[in-house]
């Protein structure tokens, strides 16, 4: 502001005045001001201006770095923040990073608040973390912890996937496991709740896997090895997530085998790479945006009055049907 000041011939109390919009300048002034801002290539420091207030105005995430659905939750957190008055910073979980690094380094940027997507944290650390700072958890549900909740209906999206492929005709249904990841025990319990109601549940079979293409992959060879044993290949597989889904894709084309004639496959999510395929996947669509509204309202609520007891906002899914289903070969 000095450097401004001194070019443009007046005090630097009257630049902060300028910058600060309020009365006390002329017109003319506060022209000359900012052109002489603009020419020198001032900018003005928002975030030391409101440290100095004792507030940062900023939320901090957690994505994990390879998750695209967590693509699809930034693209609907940006805007709601921005329209808060809030900026937003990133941190990532990645191989050699785990989310107590990852988070630690959003609160010692000052974060005023936290965002987690997907957290495997126990829930006696999350409670820890909310008890410290604004916490809210996208995807999971965090029974008896200091933190808000987003989440879809999981069960609910299970239901919707299992009846589709019953009414294809299917009997023989596969479930390839989330193992830890987000809404993986409740779609595990969906999926054993609808086979029974379909009166399926000596098919009835889980698979061991997590949210990963890799799982998907592993999955496949395991099913394709068995039909290579004399095992029959279940008629449809409900994946544990969208990357799974792919993974299974790629292991069963590998294989010879044809989606949906041979096997139909649905997965979870419906994130942005689920239609860029050419064969577009059949999946559970969770809407990231309205999520991501959620989680930013919850805390931006929380940090204007902390006395709130913790909340769960619950977003219906909505079932995709794309290429991937059709009626059981045979």
């Amino acid at each position: 502001m000095e450097d401004v000041a001194e070019r443009a011939g007046v005090s630097r109390a009257l630049v902060s005045i300028v910058f600060r919009n309020q009365p006390g300048a002329s017109q003319e002034t506060r022209e000359r001001v900012l052109r002489v801002a603009g020419e020198i290539g001032y900018r003005l420091d928002s975030a030391a201006r409101l440290l100095a207030r004792g507030r940062s105005r900023t939320i901090g995430v957690l994505i994990a770095a390879h998750q695209p659905f967590h693509a699809d939750l930034i693209e609907g957190i940006y805007p709601e923040a921005e329209r808060l008055g809030y900026d937003v910073l990133l941190s990532a979980t990645a191989r050699g990073r785990g989310e107590d690094k990852a988070v630690e380094a959003l609160l010692a940027h000052r974060c005023e608040a936290v965002i987690l997507f997907g957290s495997d944290a126990e829930p006696v650390d999350l409670d820890a973390l909310g008890r410290r700072t604004v916490a809210v958890s996208v995807g999971r549900r965090v029974p008896h912890a200091r933190v808000d909740s987003v989440h879809t209906a999981e069960g609910k999206g299970v239901r919707l996937a299992m009846d589709h492929l019953v009414e294809l005709g299917h009997r023989d249904i596969v479930h390839i496991d989330g193992g830890k990841g987000p809404g993986s025990a409740e779609r595990r319990r969906a999926y054993r709740a609808a086979m029974r109601r379909h009166s399926l549940q000596p098919e009835a079979r889980i698979i061991p896997g997590d949210h990963t293409e890799r799982s998907g992959i592993e999955a496949g060879r395991l099913l394709l090895a068995e039909r290579d044993e004399g095992r029959a290949l279940p008629t449809a597989v409900l994946a544990g997530n969208d990357r799974c889904a792919m993974g299974l894709m790629m292991s069963f084309a590998r294989g010879g085998l044809d989606i949906p004639r041979d096997v139909s496959i649905v997965g979870y999510d419906d994130s942005h790479l689920s239609h860029l395929m050419p064969l577009g996947l059949t999946t559970v669509r969770q809407d990231a945006l309205l999520l991501a509204e959620y989680a930013v309202r919850f805390a931006v609520e929380r940090l204007e009055d902390e006395q709130l007891e913790p909340r769960e906002a619950v977003v219906d899914p909505k079932l995709v049907v794309r290429g991937t289903t059709g009626k059981p070969r045979g």
